[in-house]
This record gives C-alpha cells, sequence and structure tokens, in this order.
C-alpha cells in the first residue's frame, strides 16, 4: 500500500515543491493550505504530515496539539517545516509532539531524508498491546483540549500554561497566568479584588494586597498590554480591548 502523506501549508509554493518531489519518491500527496482545512480530511488515514508552523488563524503549534489530544490522530507522524530556525523553536515543537522539525529554506533531498527516516521510525514503533478475542482496550483518557485564548499578540496555551507575547514565551507565576487568564476571559468589565479572589485564587485566603502585587508584577511583563488592564479606584480592576 503506498504511504499517504499531507502537506499543512499556506505557501502554495512550498506545497507545490514538495507535492512534486515527494510523488516523485512514489508517496501519494495530498495538500492543504491552512489547519483548518486539515481539520476538515481524515488525518488519520495519513502515514505522515509535513505542517508550517506560521499560518493564520489556527497555527501549525496548535494544530499539531489537536492531533495529540485525540485517540484517532495521536500516533499520526509529524515533520514541522517552518521559517522559525531558533533553538527554541524546534525545541517546542519537539516538545509539543513533532516527531522531525526542518527549517526553511530546505534542501529537498533532506527532506526526503528525514521523511524516510520518520517512516521507518514510525513502521518500527511498538505495536498495539495484544487483547484476547472479544475485549476491546479502553483508550487512555485525555484531559480535553482547551483552545487558546488570544488578544491581538498576545496568547496564553492553556494545555501547556505558557504565556506568549509576540510569539515570545513570557516567564508568569502560576497565579499570574490564572490572574490574566481570567481577564482574557471575562473582557471590558471592572471585578472587585472579592470577585477576583473567589475566581483565581479559589478558596485560598489571600488579601487584596496579594491581588494589588500579583498586578504590577503582571503588568511588568506583559508590555504594551499593560494599559489594558484597567484600575478602578476604590472598585476594581478589568480588561479592556480598547484604552
Amino acid at each position: 500500500m503506498r504511504v499517504r502523506i499531507l502537506i499543512v501549508d499556506d505557501e502554495e509554493s512550498i506545497c507545490e515543491i514538495l507535492k512534486y518531489n515527494l510523488e516523485k519518491e512514489g508517496f501519494d500527496v495530498d495538500c492543504a493550505y491552512s489547519a483548518e482545512e486539515a481539520l476538515k480530511l481524515d488525518v488519520a488515514s495519513y502515514s505522515l504530515c509535513i505542517v508550517d508552523i506560521m499560518m493564520d488563524t489556527m497555527s501549525g503549534y496548535d494544530f499539531v496539539k489537536r492531533l495529540r489530544y485525540n485517540t484517532a490522530t495521536e500516533r499520526v507522524p509529524v515533520i514541522f517545516c517552518s521559517a522559525l530556525n531558533g533553538e527554541d523553536d524546534t525545541v517546542m515543537g519537539l516538545n509539543i509532539g513533532a516527531d522531525d522539525y526542518i527549517t526553511k529554506p530546505f534542501v529537498i533531498s533532506e527532506v526526503i531524508a528525514r521523511v524516510r527516516a520518520v517512516l521507518r521510525r514510525a513502521s518500527a514503533a511498538p505495536a498495539a498491546p495484544y487483547m484476547p478475542a472479544g475485549v476491546q482496550a479502553q483508550p487512555a483518557a485525555k484531559a480535553p483540549y482547551e483552545p487558546d485564548v488570544t488578544f491581538k499578540t498576545l496568547r496564553l496555551d492553556r494545555n501547556e500554561k505558557i504565556c506568549y507575547l509576540n510569539n515570545e514565551p513570557v516567564h508568569l507565576t502560576r497565579k499570574e497566568f490564572d490572574l490574566l487568564l481570567f481577564f482574557l476571559t471575562h473582557r471590558n468589565r471592572i471585578y472587585s479584588r472579592s470577585e477576583i479572589i473567589s475566581q483565581v485564587w479559589s478558596g485560598d485566603v489571600v488579601t487584596n494586597r496579594t491581588v494589588d502585587t500579583n498586578l504590577t508584577r503582571l503588568r511588568n511583563k506583559i508590555g504594551d498590554y499593560s494599559a489594558n488592564i484597567s484600575t478602578r479606584l476604590g472598585f476594581g480592576y478589568g480588561f479592556f480591548e480598547t484604552v
């Protein structure tokens, strides 16, 4: 049976180059020009996905996270193929669940070699454990996938618990992350400190000063978006989309 490969990239020229050369090697190749388009396909039927990272609405990172959170596609091998060439980008891609990472511009012979190597590793992976006839294996429970929360170039990855500012990770403490998540999901309204404490600290005994201190640290870490966190003296705080 011929190997099927899915290319997910919003650059048609890249798709055409990869498709042409991979088909010359005997592979069946389909192209999707966005992550959303790819998710409409039967991704589980492909032997490998080659995925760009920087696409419109949904990034390649988010696309692969969805594959890994779905039992039908969690084992589909993935190679990231991206212009992002920093060490942190490669590490992040591999940590998300990619099997390999290729940087653009690429050498097609290297792409083909990496494709074959990933396919070999996938075919050598252990099969599902043997189950007696009539007994069905129960899939391991997975935490539900939670889509990212974004405001312009500020993004919270709720699955990896990471904040990104202009695609760069920002180190937040757990409470700073929870506080920003609360504001981004409850915009354009002022909340009292007691309301914020009940939502973010969930039963912990903290003072109003704790809220103020965490907000000050948070503002110092999110650049220009600190201006979107508004203070109403005597009332509380809120995140407003326009400032």
